[in-house]
């Protein structure tokens, strides 16, 4: 089996359930869709952008196979429901599993879930930047975020012309709360030196790996549809 994910810009009245329900025709499996609705627009302070539009939809499943003949199907009706798309066939990771809300089908997941869509900074080899993402920054992001889900996506290749920039995409579910308050983000609530320890640790991690203004992040409501 292989992970699929794609970014989407949907059209006008296409429903997520209706998109699903052509996707499992399709073969496709284990589908999740991120939507940036009105449930996590108070935290629109924490998205950046690398001043494309942001996707407002994006879809995760898995395939017996990602090569072209086997998901004409799915790219099909994926184009069809969405005025822009970009795909990418990727390496899951489950860095923290959701154990503690866990997703049922068809319903919201409690909290929200943080997409990050992440490049190669110039002048940094690949193999380096993986070291320092996954090998150093990983643990980072566990001990100083509230994150109760953290998936990361290592990109395999780009399946759309649009998508070859990205490197990895990353998945992380937060407490509501999380939201507003910076210091229930960084699992500091009622703790200010905590806080900043925290983000400072942050963002000393972040900027080993990250050129500002070159990725992509964004807050959304994350739906598990059974198969």
């Amino acid at each position: 089996m292989e992970k699929l994910v794609y970014a989407l810009s949907l059209q006008e009245g296409k429903a997520a359930d209706a998109l699903v329900a052509e996707l499992q025709a399709e073969g496709a499996r284990h589908i999740r869709i991120n939507l940036r609705d009105a449930a996590v627009a108070a935290g629109d302070t924490l998205v950046q952008s690398r001043g494309e539009s942001l996707p407002d939809c994006v879809v995760q499943f898995w395939l017996p196979s990602g090569n072209p003949a086997f998901r004409a199907g799915i790219d099909a009706a994926l184009a069809a429901a969405s005025s822009t798309m970009r795909g990418w066939l990727v390496s899951e990771a489950t860095i923290i599993a959701n154990d503690s809300h866990p997703a049922r089908p068809g319903e919201r997941t409690p909290g929200f879930a943080q997409l990050a869509f992440l490049t190669l900074p110039d002048g940094m080899g690949w193999q380096d930047w993986r070291a320092i993402w996954r090998d150093f920054h990983t643990q980072v992001a566990i001990e100083t975020q509230s994150n109760f889900e953290y998936v990361q996506n290592l990109v395999v290749e780009p399946l759309t012309d649009t998508g070859e920039d990205i490197v990895a995409i990353v998945e992380e579910c937060f407490p509501e709360d999380a939201l507003t308050d910076p210091l229930a983000f960084f699992d500091a609530v009622g703790d200010p030196q905590k806080f900043k320890a925290n983000l400072d640790r942050m963002m000393d991690s972040c900027a080993r790996f990250i050129t500002p203004g070159t990725i992509d992040v964004f807050l959304t409501s994350q739906y598990d549809f059974a198969d």
